[in-house]
């Protein structure tokens, strides 16, 4: 067969070629091989599906075939290809490797775009796919093996050759090698096959777009001699492109994506302009999610920067319903397009717009939305979450449904546009059930916010809320009371190198920490004092804010722990969730000290000592030490204690935060779930709990990754969605002799009927009389309602 009908990977470059291929590469593939005919109704059904974008169908169709016979290398491959446009990647990925494993006996030819061997199309499927999942460097290497079959057959395909340098280009680049990109965009540019003009064309458009080198990127596009911008936009526009099977140009929107995104970000705001209106009023468009999201985005921007403030609103929240419809973070169009957006960056130029407007209480609901989303995003693939006992098997059967419906409607193919809104119907619906049913679960796995009205009533009557929200420079805060919301824009400038530095004068003990302290108690307090009415502070930190303690802020004359009471939560729409208190009586406690890790280097004689202590000042309490304190421990005991107290090590996974986790002991059941000492928040999500209060006593406790919308995401999020009302944890390794005097003295004030918040604060200012550094009794802060 001839190179050109190989042309594949780049189906979208023109549609009236790829309909000449599928039908040249059955005729060619008939004439050598009289069982694959177009008479063949089996063969004939798959290209059809295939050139008419119904790629559901066609995997529907060979799915049924495999049930009853294994597939040959043509109807494998057909199955390959299917899979990778729904984006099923669960099941792409044994397919590909299946397929490698018929072809290598020997068949590689196939029946969609008669490939004379289908290896090298397997590498870069993979690698497209994986760089879709965000998983760089295993695309990279997929790639390279596609290089390296060029090398080995001694061809010279340029096709192939194109894709693997895009797939190596967009894989550096996107992993934060912009050096490496570069360098795969110039081995693009130096290949010179006037019969892969569009192809080279398309590539260099994608990669340097991706690296953020806007002009090459519109030069690429422009460089076949075929391609005419004005001609391709109003072809576009007027529907030629969309006529008869020519559905395979459903993949043109990519590239009116791409060249007016070069426009805008090169200065040509004009033609952006028109270019992204002409694309947003095509009805097609609507139905692929993330192009039309990244366009209102654009859009917005555009109207923004031309003044049009209320239009700039209307855009970038019509792209905020788009990603909140959606569930998991994959970016599906980005290897198409190269460009991954940040799905956070929308919800920051809204809520910098509605301050500017003084639409205060809409400020404050899209910062709790973008929170919500950056958890959703995170926990997107988790499979397993605790509920109530009473709802265990509704939920998750609604659950199940909800994943389903949520994932047909993410991937829905935008050919027929009725069943594409008929599907997000259905999967709204769905939603809706579920939230219904068991509301906690439903704010895990879709945007659920909180209203303001919801929050006030929460309050305590004493109680004032200080959320932040960080962007740049600009650092928003709102105050909210139980009649009352006021929101204010601080400046950030340096605010990450203050907190840095704050942090390392407590770190090593410095004695000039005031001055640090009161340059960050001007920048991030001081400014809202007149409308901070009570004494007792909620805090809801953003950012960077989440490594400081509050506490340790100096007004010049006291520390902030001498004048209020401090308790923090991760974002407000946790305080919907927390249950009542269970009991405020300390009779009973669940204590673990100093576990047994099979390593010296890891005991904590310290801990354990202090566990003994705990102990011994409830006479009702459970001590479990070295060997006894292991995790299926602690899963059969915590439900049935209202306190627990957890003397171990932590350890914080900046790149993983669902596999950040306590150290416990292993132990020796038979079930392998529970050998493993390690308690991750990812399992604490699978937990169900009844506790008031759990004191994590433990190095560095209270991180956790700050996610790109924040909800930082650690052990104590973890506890809260478990059931826990309070969580006391720590910001760093904290000091043996005074981490022992504040757990005494803070369990005994819990005896006299103190509130856990009043406890705490009362147990510090107690050990900074014997310690005055901050370093010795900020460290643990407390996270949950504080009762």
């Amino acid at each position: 067969m001839t190179t050109s009908i190989r042309s594949y990977f780049f189906f979208y470059s023109n549609m009236f070629s790829i309909i000449v291929i599928l039908i040249v590469s059955i005729l060619s593939t008939s004439c050598a091989n009289m069982d694959i005919k177009l008479v063949d109704d089996a063969a004939g059904t798959q290209v059809k599906l295939a050139a008419s974008g119904r790629f559901d169908q066609l995997e529907q169709l060979l799915e049924q075939e495999e049930a009853r016979h294994p597939l040959n290398t043509r109807d494998l491959h057909a199955l390959c290809f299917a899979y990778s446009k729904t984006k099923h990647y669960d099941k792409l990925m044994p397919c590909l490797n299946k397929l490698e494993a018929t072809a290598a006996k020997g068949d590689r030819r196939t029946r969609l775009f008669g490939l004379d061997d289908v290896t090298p199309m397997i590498y870069i499927t993979r690698a497209d796919a994986l760089i879709e999942l965000a998983q760089y460097a295993p695309a990279a290497l997929e790639a390279k093996k596609a290089l390296d079959w060029l090398k080995k057959e001694k061809s010279n395909d340029s096709d192939i050759e194109i894709n693997a340098l895009t797939a190596l280009s967009l894989a550096a680049t996107h992993s934060g090698d912009k050096k490496l990109g570069s360098e795969y965009a110039a081995e693009i540019e130096r290949i010179n096959n006037t019969d892969y003009a569009n192809a080279k064309a398309m590539a260099l458009g994608r990669v340097y777009i991706a690296l953020g080198n806007y002009q090459r990127a519109l030069d690429g596009i422009n460089s076949d001699p075929t391609f005419k911008l004005r001609a391709y936009l109003d072809n576009l526009v007027s529907g030629a492109l969309f006529s008869g099977v020519s559905n395979w140009a459903w993949a043109e929107l990519p590239r009116g994506f791409m060249i007016n995104k070069a426009l805008l970000e090169t200065g040509q705001i004009a033609e952006a302009k028109s270019g992204y209106d002409q694309l947003l009023s095509i009805s097609q468009v609507r139905a692929n999610g993330e192009i039309y999201r990244l366009i209102l985005e654009d859009r917005g921007r555009i109207a923004e920067l031309e003044g049009e403030l209320d239009s700039a609103i209307n855009y970038y929240r019509k792209a905020i319903d788009i990603i909140e419809q959606q569930r998991a973070t994959i970016n599906t169009e980005a290897n198409k397009i190269g460009f991954v957006g940040d799905k956070q960056a929308v919800y920051g130029r809204l809520i910098s717009l509605f301050h500017r407007t003084q639409r205060t209480r809409e400020a404050y609901e899209y910062m709790e939305r973008s929170k919500s989303r950056a958890l959703v995003d995170l926990l997107a693939e988790k499979e397993n979450f605790s509920v109530s006992p009473t709802t265990t098997a509704e939920a998750t059967r609604l659950l199940k449904i909800y994943r389903e419906s949520d994932r047909e409607s993410r991937f829905q193919l935008p050919m027929d546009m009725s069943q594409t809104f008929e599907q997000r119907t259905v999967n709204e619906n769905n939603l809706n059930a579920l939230k219904e049913t068991v509301p906690e679960l439903a704010s895990l796995v879709s945007v659920s916010p909180i209203s303001l009205q919801e929050i006030q009533q929460k309050i305590q009557p004493n109680e004032v809320i200080m959320e932040y929200y960080l962007r740049g420079i600009d650092l928003y805060t709102s105050v909210i009371t139980t009649e009352q919301i006021n929101t204010f824009r601080l400046d950030a400038t340096d605010l990450e190198n203050n907190i840095r530095i704050f942090r390392e004068q407590i770190e090593n003990r410095n004695e000039g920490i005031k001055n640090q302290a009161q340059k960050l108690y001007n920048q991030l307090f001081a400014p809202l004092i007149t409308y901070i009415k009570s004494r007792e502070l909620l805090i809801i930190p953003h950012g960077v804010l989440h490594y400081l303690p509050f506490t340790a802020l100096h007004d010049g004359k006291d520390y902030i722990i001498q004048n209020y009471a401090i308790h923090y939560l991760p974002s407000s729409g946790v305080i919907k969730y927390i249950r009542p208190t269970r009991s405020k009586n300390l009779e009973f406690i669940l204590v673990f000290g100093n576990p047994d890790l099979g390593n010296a280097r890891f005991d904590l004689p310290n801990a354990e000592e202090e566990a003994r202590v705990v102990a011994k000042l409830i006479p009702n309490s459970e001590l479990l030490v070295r060997k006894k304190a292991t995790k299926s421990a602690f899963k059969k005991f915590s439900p049935s204690f209202p306190y627990i107290h957890i003397a171990s090590h932590g350890e914080f996974v900046a790149d993983d935060p669902l596999s950040s986790r306590l150290l416990l002991a292993s132990d020796d059941e038979s079930n392998s779930s529970l050998t493993d000492g390690s308690l991750t928040v990812g399992e604490l999500y699978s937990l169900r709990l009844d506790s008031d209060l759990i004191t994590l006593s433990a190095c560095e406790t209270g991180l956790g990754k700050i996610l790109n919308g924040d909800d930082m995401l650690g052990l104590t999020r973890g506890f809260l969605y478990a059931g826990s009302r309070n969580i006391i944890s720590s910001l760093w390794q904290v000091d043996d002799a005074a981490t022992s005097e504040i757990m005494q003295i803070f369990y005994m004030n819990l005896k006299k009927s103190q509130t856990k918040l009043e406890a705490l604060r009362h147990a510090q200012l107690e050990t900074k009389k014997k310690y005055p550094h901050p370093f010795y009794w900020s460290a643990f802060i407390l996270t949950g309602q504080g009762i």
